[in-house]
């Protein structure tokens, strides 16, 4: 078999309700009931991004009203003790197997996803994060910091890879005609999970803890039934267009774009290239700027802002006393949640943005405004505006968030969208790469910053001007993708020959709209809509009603 036909068949012969043969749409089929499909998935496994949520009440997991600290245990001690405290530290690093692991699942099952379809691909990672969650839960109630890692991280982060990646092709399939507007609706979910994902915990740990319980191992078992029922609906609404589909009345525009392909290259070729490695380190210098920010921001606005957010202007981060922190660490947290809302409208807003403008001009933009936002972040915390300080930093989450969203779309316009999911999933390693270069970044300058007796109102002034220079690296290489050279495009016998393993619909037949894709905001859609919408809109809500604290 080639490589191409391995690429491509699928294994079998008949065809199981998972496979993608099930998956491919008939006529009167709706294409805007699959954005909202995406978001069932995504809304669910962007609770990765509030796990922080859980940390100070497992700390105090053994103790319940305070940690029971062993402060002479090692990292190893720790992962099998039953009779101290974790640390807060040891929790964290949850955050990196996440996205370590998420970009190495989206990468090694990225080529898998395209062969089997979005709905295999949707319910292995229904079951990798919610079964994740319940080893977690086990983990949490023997008290063993392996078995969290191990299933809450491990297999949990393969289900965010898994999860991630599964509507990308599908989307940019569905919406050639706005392919950064489709795939931007499915990528703000990710954002956008723990705007609901961590006031949902905060209920649910109220309401199972006890006297001789946090309430933690109680709710992952239920956030992980909540979420599978979610991501079960998600994956099993998912639908494909057969070969060949283009919406009704719309045709490839007649004017030649030279930054979007209308040539497919394979999976096994992309790499070679070097756009793929441009397009890589754009993703990455410009999620290791944001990502340092998202872990930084609520000591950060602490350590800058201290007393004036409490109507002290006079007062610096060390005069306080316990109980004014507290109040700063609340308000603080507002600041974390207002990121988030603008990382998720982030990635509807410049993904849909760069339908109009182009790819490469979107992150021109993301670069030269960040830039200047970053350079202007010392000079807005000296003096002391808070509004020109949290609006600065919305805008650079906006762009963080629309990096991850536009990428997609980018590659698609390079790639051609036969192998686009595959390519993305690869790309992701750069995401995993990134969530190591940010923290480290920013955490290790501000510990050297603060050795050297530099005041907490200016530790992140350096920071900000190292960030400054990785975007610049990052609007070089932008600067330098062309398009992909000729030689690695695919022949189009060997794109219709994939086409035709993929669905028993004949890819060679006329394109058309097969009566397939019609419809807007139907009944039925306005429905599955407000199903992902109504969860949204609460957690958007409890974001705002934190944020307003800060002012």
């Amino acid at each position: 078999m080639t490589a191409i036909e391995g690429a491509g068949t699928l294994s079998g012969a008949g065809a199981g309700f998972l496979d993608r043969e099930r998956t491919i749409a008939t006529a009167g089929f709706n294409r805007w009931l699959v954005p909202p499909a995406a978001l069932c998935i995504h809304l669910c496994i962007g609770m990765a991004y509030g796990f922080s949520v859980f940390w100070l009440p497992l700390s105090r997991a053994i103790g319940l009203t305070a940690p029971k600290a062993c402060p002479d245990m090692s990292l190893w001690q720790e992962l099998f003790t039953t009779s101290c405290d974790w640390k807060v530290a040891s929790m964290g690093w949850m955050y990196t197997l996440f996205f370590v692991l998420l970009g190495i699942a989206a990468a090694v099952w990225g080529g898998w996803l395209e062969r089997v379809g979005p709905r295999k691909a949707g319910f292995v990672s229904a079951l990798c994060w919610c079964g994740g969650l319940f080893l977690g839960a086990i983990g949490v109630y023997t008290h063993q910091l392996w078995l969290l890692w191990l299933g809450s991280g491990v297999i949990g982060g393969i289900g965010l890879g898994l999860g991630y990646i599964s509507p990308v092709s599908t989307l940019v399939k569905w919406f050639p005609d706005r392919r950064g507007m489709a795939t931007g609706m499915a990528i703000m979910g990710f954002g956008g999970g723990a705007m609901i994902g961590a006031p949902l915990a905060n209920l649910l740990m109220n309401y199972f803890k006890s006297p001789t319980s946090v309430g933690v191992w109680e709710t992952f078992v239920a956030m992980g039934v909540i979420y599978f029922v979610f991501m079960m609906i998600g994956a099993f609404r998912y639908r494909l267009p057969p070969p060949g589909w283009q919406p009704e009345g719309w045709t490839p525009p007649v004017k030649a774009n030279a930054m979007i392909s209308k040539n497919n290259v394979h999976l096994n070729d992309a790499h070679k290239t070097p756009q793929f490695w441009l397009i890589w380190w754009v993703l990455c210098l410009n999620v290791s700027a944001g990502i340092g920010v998202i872990g930084m921001a609520s000591p950060m606005l602490q350590e800058i802002f201290a007393g004036k957010l409490i109507g002290l202007p006079d007062v610096g981060f060390n005069a306080l006393d316990a109980g004014q922190k507290a109040q700063i660490a609340a308000i603080a947290a507002g600041f974390a949640g207002l990121l988030s809302l603008f990382n998720i409208g982030g990635r509807f807003f410049w993904a849909s943005l760069s339908d109009k403008i182009g790819r490469k001009n979107t992150y021109y933009t993301f670069f030269i405004l960040g830039i200047v936002l970053y350079a202007l972040a010392p000079t807005f915390a000296a003096m002391g505006s808070k509004l020109l300080f949290v609006l600065g930093f919305g805008i650079i989450l906006s762009m963080y968030g629309g990096g991850f969203a536009t990428v997609p779309a980018y590659l698609a316009d390079m790639f051609g969208t036969q192998f686009v999911g595959a390519i993305h999933g690869r790309l992701l390693t750069a995401w995993s790469t990134a969530g190591i270069i940010g923290p480290v970044v920013v955490n290790y300058i501000r510990e050297f910053q603060l050795a050297a007796g530099v005041p907490r109102d200016q530790l992140y002034n350096t920071t900000m001007y190292i960030l400054c220079a990785m975007l610049i690296a990052g609007l070089i290489c932008n600067y330098l993708i062309k398009p992909v050279d000729s030689k690695w495009h695919m022949k189009e016998a060997d794109v219709a020959k994939l086409q035709a393993a993929s669905a028993s619909a004949a890819a060679a037949g006329p394109h058309g709209s097969y009566g397939i894709g019609f419809g807007g905001l139907d009944a039925k859609a306005a429905l599955f809509w407000a199903f992902v919408g109504i969860p949204l809109a609460w957690g958007v809500w409890k974001t705002l009603e934190s944020a307003v604290k800060i002012f």
